[in-house]
């Protein structure tokens, strides 16, 4: 019996079939739509639905509500830089009056309408609602942050409150301006920073505020994104009741530790560099071997045409496979 898959196109892909950047695949409303319409026909090879046109995957709408300075390279993903100058600013912290009215915001909301002239069904969404509350304090203070849990943890944990009230804040104005609200069902928090902090520090510093998030998020179920945590972490799973790990690109994790240590379900994810490098007969061995340690989903997506043959081998498997689990 094998597991459920997930499949996607990455925004890499949209780029080399569009022939366009990143700046026109966040911004550019006729550029995304010429990418997505390019698709359709590689979609319908794969047996795929085709996927419905928006703009690139972007993290940071938050704390570009919040003030702080994101650049978008041409030829890359979008780079933040830390709002906060020295441990004195935390102080000086407040939430805006009007969280979309920042000029980042009202450029991606602008792009958003203008797409949605084009393609009415386009998703209601200008990036991510929240990043998690280690993350979010590091995407606001730089790598500092790893150093003021240790020298003044008063201020961390300022930081941390901040991080989370200002976090459902903006979730809940931006989808009041689309018409909608925080409701109850599953929830997800991506916290990929977390990891970096050490299992003695997870108790203080990580489970109160995902438990606030998730609270105020008025999750159902939890469901947990994060790539730096290592075997020794995965206790505080239960602790905060997570329902669904997904540890993506973990570098200390594997289906092997996850299949005997993980004290929930969890996901697995054939790596982008695992596609690029591997025959289509070891990609094929790769998913059979990753469905023998019993994960939620496998995850892949495609990210180069090259890679095509590749990904109708991989979609093979795991359709039979899944079809073998209903």
């Amino acid at each position: 019996m094998g597991p459920k898959y997930s499949f996607g196109f990455s925004d890499h892909l949209l780029i080399e079939i569009g022939n366009i950047n990143f700046y026109q695949l966040h911004f550019e409303a006729k550029a995304i739509v010429k990418a997505y319409e390019k698709l359709k026909d590689i979609a319908e090879e794969l047996e795929v639905k085709p996927p419905i046109p928006k703009m690139a995957g972007f993290c940071y709408p938050h704390i570009a509500s919040l003030g702080a300075h994101i650049e978008f390279p041409a030829d890359g993903e979008p780079k933040p830089f830390p709002l906060i100058k020295n441990i004195e600013n935390i102080d000086k912290l407040k939430e805006p009056e009007d969280y979309l009215s920042a000029p980042l915001i009202q450029k991606k909301l602008k792009t958003l309408s203008e797409l949605k002239k084009l393609v009415p069904d386009t998703p209601n969404t200008i990036g991510h609602l929240y990043e998690g509350p280690i993350t979010t304090a590091v995407l606001l203070m730089g790598q500092d942050f790893f150093l003021l849990v240790y020298d003044n943890p008063e201020k961390a944990h300022k930081l941390l409150n901040f991080a989370v009230e200002s976090a459902l804040n903006y979730a809940k104005t931006i989808l009041n301006h689309f018409g909608d609200d925080i409701k109850e069902g599953p929830k997800g928090i991506p916290d990929d920073f977390a990891g970096i902090l050490s299992p003695e520090l997870f108790s203080e510093f990580v489970l109160p505020y995902w438990n606030k998030l998730y609270e105020g998020l008025k999750a159902t179920e939890r469901h947990l994104h994060s790539e730096l945590l290592k075997e020794e972490h995965l206790k505080f799973l239960k602790e905060v009741k997570i329902d669904v790990f997904d540890p993506s690109a973990d570098q200390y994790l594997n289906g092997e530790i996850l299949s005997k240590k993980c004290p929930c379900r969890f996901t697995l994810k054939i790596q982008s560099w695992e596609i690029f490098n591997l025959s289509e007969e070891e990609l094929e061995k790769l998913y059979i071997k990753l469905a023998g340690y019993k994960p939620e989903c496998i995850g892949f997506s495609m990210e180069r045409l090259v890679d095509l043959p590749k990904i109708k081998r991989l979609l093979k498997i795991a359709r039979e496979l899944e079809k073998d689990c209903l």
